[in-house]
């Protein structure tokens, strides 16, 4: 909208069944959004307004909250809501989460036929990186100018950043946001997102935050810590005045365990999602917990005890971030409410127990979404089954296309 008429308090309003629109553009029936498909309001986030630095003509963004009309009602399809409603479960226990996300990302040159792989850009010296720069500080792949762009412009827009560094796959990168409040969280990693692919367009480059875009090489995660504090003190809960693992720790653990393979399609919402877990390397498709090993899905990094957190290494970078952090901190509250214990630890190579395996498709993960009595309990039965006709769409369009490997491989069989 205009800048006037942001300024005048002018009201925004938007159709409820945007909020479960498919990534092709199609909608489910309007049962699952209301009939008459009415408006919501789009309320601005006042610490949430930005003036785009990359702009030009410059424009503005602004990050809302979608709250049914005539109330300051979150509706119950808003992923920003739903996180709101998780802190504010936490809030009422005299707790606050604190949340840190890892998100990898890859930086290709333009594809303009999406038949053909992805390549990494030309470098400075002529040639394509060919997957032997991971964790290299060299700079010959030519990409300088474009993440100094980056970097001004997380300064501009107030984006706090702890690491930069090159991973494990061809032209892949990570950023490490500073913790904090989970919706402030949630907010940067989706400023962030729209930041990385808009800056890369201006420097002839395409930014992919597909869990798996290529083949034989790592995908991109975006790995949440948590931790959890008392409101009053800041003491984190998982550790004890002796600095020794509480009972509040486990209890938590133990809610992610119980609720990882019921939430795997809010944590892996496509089907190329499910290509990154079924291909493990370092992303683990597993309800297992371990101290420092990156094979289990929830990991305990190596801390002090002020420190200590709980590692999801689950959602993929194409996870929604206010989703998928609302998902995996409901799971914790889950498990303190409850008192639940979590299994043992697991150390070293290990084989998957069957009750801690999790769906490894995009139809097991919603056909057992959609069994999730807990899943509506902490989150809805309106947005549940409205993500699963939403994503069950999405799913049925995939199985229209007949892939290249089909047509090479089976072509020729009798």
């Amino acid at each position: 909208m205009t800048s006037e008429g942001f300024l005048d308090g002018r009201r925004l309003q938007l159709a409820r069944g945007v909020l479960l629109q498919c990534i092709m553009g199609g909608y489910p029936p309007a049962r699952f959004y209301g009939s008459d498909d009415g408006d919501l309001a789009l309320i601005p986030d006042p610490a949430q307004i930005h003036r785009l630095p990359w702009s030009n003509p410059p424009r503005a963004f602004a990050i809302c909250d979608a709250d049914e009309l005539g109330t300051t009602t979150s509706s119950n399809l808003s992923t920003r809501g739903q996180l709101k409603a998780v802190i504010a479960r936490y809030a009422a226990r005299g707790l606050a989460p604190v949340v840190a996300t890892e998100l990898e990302f890859f930086v290709f040159a333009p594809n303009t036929d999406p038949t053909q792989p992805f390549q990494p850009p030309v470098g400075q010296d002529g040639r394509r990186e060919d997957g032997q720069s991971a964790f290299s500080v060299s700079s010959n792949n030519g990409l300088r100018p474009f993440f100094n762009e980056v970097y001004a412009c997380m300064a501009d827009l107030g984006l706090p950043r702890d690491t930069f560094m090159h991973e494990m796959g061809v032209s892949q990168f990570e950023i490490n946001l500073l913790h904090g409040d989970p919706l402030l969280l949630a907010d940067q990693t989706f400023l962030f997102k729209h930041l990385l692919k808009e800056v890369a367009l201006k420097h002839g480059l395409s930014v992919v935050c597909m869990a798996k875009p290529l083949a034989h090489t790592p995908g991109s995660s975006m790995h949440i810590h948590q931790s959890v504090v008392e409101i009053d003190s800041g003491r984190n809960v998982f550790s004890d005045e002796a600095g020794q693992e509480t009972a509040t720790f486990r209890h938590f653990i133990a809610g992610q365990q119980v609720c990882m393979a019921d939430f795997t399609a809010l944590f892996a919402p496509n089907v190329n999602s499910y290509q990154r877990l079924c291909h493990p390397y370092a992303s683990p498709n597993n309800a297992c917990w371990s101290h420092d090993n990156r094979a289990a899905g929830l990991r305990i990094p190596a801390s002090l005890p002020v420190a200590r957190r709980v590692e999801n290494r689950l959602p993929g970078a194409d996870a929604n971030p206010y989703l998928a952090i609302a998902a995996s901190l409901a799971a914790g509250l889950h498990g303190i409410e409850n008192a639940l214990e979590p299994s043992a630890p697991i150390q070293g190579e290990f084989e998957v127990p069957d009750n801690l395996s999790l769906p490894c498709t995009l139809h097991a993960a919603l056909e057992r979404l959609k069994r999730s009595q807990l899943a509506k309990e902490l989150f809805g039965t309106e947005f549940i089954e409205g993500y699963i006709a939403s994503k069950t769409l999405e799913l049925s369009s995939f199985h229209d296309e007949i892939t290249p490997w089909e047509r090479r491989v089976l072509a020729a069989q009798a």
